[in-house]
């Protein structure tokens, strides 16, 4: 491959690596929201009936409610879509969401490895074909040193 060619596969490979990345760090904040929902099913306890709690509308709005049955929980199951699940359920559904999301990490961080083992690879290809560039050039001055 030209040294134009090797480039053009480098910063194929950084976009890809950096487009992985991101996902990556998707899913280890999709993992945090788990946690922290498993954490906060943990918290609900029959004494909690009638407080007042705040219910997420979207990331950034809340607004005021009351807990009527700390035994029933509403679960987002995703793309806007809700069922009432009991504690006990709901925590078996978020540690199986986890689960998921910790095997998706796992071949997401495979695949950031295999990408960063190519951009290192390209590297040394393209730092030899450096080398072969410079050694032809040092060839000719020599050669044409010589002839004159």
């Amino acid at each position: 491959m030209s040294l134009e060619q090797l480039n053009q596969l480098k910063q194929s490979e950084e976009s890809r690596l950096q487009a992985i990345t991101q996902h990556y760090a998707t899913l280890r904040a999709s993992a945090s929201r788990f946690t922290s929902s498993q954490n906060a099913l943990g918290e609900l306890t029959p004494s909690s009936e009638h407080k007042t709690i705040m219910i997420p509308l979207t990331e950034s709005l809340y607004v005021p409610g009351t807990i009527k049955d700390p035994s029933k929980v509403m679960v987002e199951l995703g793309t806007g879509f809700h069922v009432e699940k009991t504690t006990k359920d709901a925590q078996v559904f978020l540690e199986r969401k986890a689960k998921l999301v910790d095997v998706n990490s796992e071949n997401v961080m495979e695949a950031i490895n295999g990408t960063r083992n190519n951009v290192e690879s390209i590297n040394n290809a393209m730092q030899g074909k450096m080398v072969e560039i410079r050694a032809r050039q040092e060839g000719q001055r020599e050669r044409a040193k010589a002839e004159a």
